[in-house]
């Protein structure tokens, strides 16, 4: 019996037994379709055309479980710590065994070979192997599609995916907390995952392998970040945190597409690392976001969603099996979109904070070593209500805007991107769109019209050439006019409805707040990183 090169591959790398297991290499949409609804429960169509699917228990990641192998040719440059935490190469070969084992008591196993980056000079090739129909084409959908042309010269893939997430970790092997293990080898160029079926962290898995690759082999900068493009080819880059804004503000109806959540920026301009989206449905209308809505058909996988049985009608405002619903559609589905996800150097870099104590200004304009100061302390408040527990606004700081994914130390992502700033002359604004006049319960978020103004006033080059002022403890450069937004909600402390000692003492906490966290990454930047945060 003749097998196929991948099948060939597959059996001398993991031992995948060819000959009991049937391997589907690149099944089309109408394929997988068919699979999922066949062999896996929860599996429906929407009244859309979308596939519905569960993912079991884990409706989330899981980061406490993430681990990266301690080897000698990735150590040194690792950030160990409250990240990444260490896995000896052993028990990740056990986790590996483990994965292939059950993988072998599959009937099917079904594969894909994409890209991760759409600059062909920096793109790597990534496989992804699962049991799952809905796995595979939700990467498929996450990752660049290669064509038929380019397939025929693909060779061997740089990184590949082991998805057993449906069979548990063994719990008592050494480094395990529980039965889930997802693990990155940058040595065997691979990734394990037991013990969790949902399907971001395959997604966020091939971010952390680029938040490597592309620094320390490409002196690429790899960047947790949106992208577009104005119709005469200005990049802005909009960094943020769920609840920011990030793909709200990006989306804009006036500018293309590059892409929603991941990027890298090279010596030749900037590139999105996916080929496709990943949104959040819950409370998602076609009123309030038209593209992403209607980018739900045939061909986008639905994870979690709540759905009537017979008219298969989903109910996006339910959340009872989770609030973290999601989709994830291939790029093209968005009509603005830029293809081939590629564009120019940033000409604006947008850093996006929703501070729900009032005290951030609704924009400034940062310099360099503001802008590094505040890309490593990745600010945002969590608000009551959208966490179990918070009652209260809670500050929270996620460094580079992505805490999770970073391989590095965030000083190194930060000193690529002040040296690219300084070299493209790109200009970065700190946009809050949280609270303003008061703390959340007392002052008003600030309006979305707003909001949209003023990005609108930055790609217009108003902003570049407004009339600025200091403002205090945060020594930030505020504009006193942008058109369409009221002057006086500018500066916080004109527009704050309480006395001005209780301005003045939320300012301090927050500055507080922000000189502790940073105490984090003082031995890894300079001092002028250092006194470009707040004084007091």
């Amino acid at each position: 019996m003749t097998h196929t090169r991948v099948e060939e591959e597959l059996h001398d790398n993991a031992h995948i037994d060819y000959d009991r297991v049937t391997i589907q290499w690149q099944p089309s949409v109408p394929q997988l379709y068919e699979e999922a609804l066949k062999h896996e429960t929860g599996s429906a169509i929407s009244s859309n055309g979308a596939l519905i699917t569960a993912s079991g228990i884990k409706t989330g990641r899981s980061p406490k479980d993430k681990r990266l192998v301690d080897e000698p040719t990735s150590s040194s440059d690792i950030w160990w710590g409250p990240v990444n935490t260490k896995l000896p190469e052993h028990v990740f070969l056990i986790n590996r065994e483990r994965a292939v084992d059950y993988l072998n008591t599959r009937s099917h196993i079904y594969v894909f070979d994409g890209y991760a980056g759409w600059d062909p000079k920096y793109r790597i090739k990534v496989r992804v192997v699962s049991a799952r129909a809905y796995h595979v084409l939700f990467m498929r959908n996450m990752l660049i599609r290669p064509t038929e042309k380019e397939l025929e010269t693909y060779g061997s893939p740089d990184f590949t995916i082991y998805n057993a997430g449906a069979f548990p970790a063994n719990r008592y092997t050494t480094g395990m907390t529980s039965t889930t293990s997802v693990s990155i080898n940058f040595h065997m160029r691979e990734m394990v995952i037991l013990g969790t079926e949902y399907a971001g962290e395959m997604k966020k898995g091939i971010f952390t392998v680029m938040h490597y690759y592309m620094p320390v082999k490409h002196k690429v900068l790899s960047l947790h970040s949106s992208a577009n493009e104005g119709p005469n080819g200005d990049v802005s880059v909009f960094f943020g945190l769920s609840g920011t804004g990030k793909t709200t503000l990006s989306a804009d109806p006036k500018r293309y597409l590059i892409g929603d959540d991941e990027h890298c920026w090279s010596d030749d301009g900037v590139f999105n690392i996916e080929g496709g989206c990943y949104a959040k449905c819950i409370n998602l209308s076609a009123e309030k976001e038209p593209e992403i809505f209607n980018a739900i058909r045939f061909g986008s996988v639905l994870e979690n969603v709540v759905y009537d049985e017979k008219s298969r009608v989903v109910n996006y405002d339910d959340s009872s099996v989770t609030e973290n619903t999601r989709c994830a559609y291939p790029i093209e589905f968005i009509p603005n979109a830029k293809i081939p996800c590629t564009a120019g150097h940033p000409k604006n870099l947008i850093l996006l904070t929703c501070d729900a104590y009032g005290i951030l200004p609704p924009v400034s304009k940062l310099s360099s070593a503001q802008t590094m100061y505040h890309f490593i302390s990745g600010y945002t408040a969590k608000i009551a209500g959208t966490e179990e527990g918070v009652t209260e606004p809670e500050a929270t700081f996620s460094a580079c805007f992505g805490q999770p994914f970073l391989v590095l130390h965030p000083a190194r992502y930060a000193r690529m991107l002040a040296d690219k700033i300084e070299h493209h002359k790109a200009d970065a604004w700190l946009v809050n769109t949280g609270w303003n006049g008061g703390a959340y319960g007392v002052g008003e978020r600030i309006k979305l019209k707003y909001s949209r103004a003023i990005i609108d006033a930055i790609h217009s080059g108003e902003l570049a050439n407004a009339e600025f002022e200091n403002y205090d403890v945060f020594n930030l450069k505020v504009p006193k006019n942008i058109t369409g937004v009221p002057s006086e909600i500018l500066n916080p402390a004109t527009v704050w409805k309480g006395p001005k000692e209780e301005f003045l003492g939320s300012r301090k906490k927050l500055a507080q707040r922000f000189i502790h966290n940073f105490r984090n990454y003082e031995d890894q930047t300079t001092s002028e990183v250092i006194a470009a945060g707040p004084v007091l």
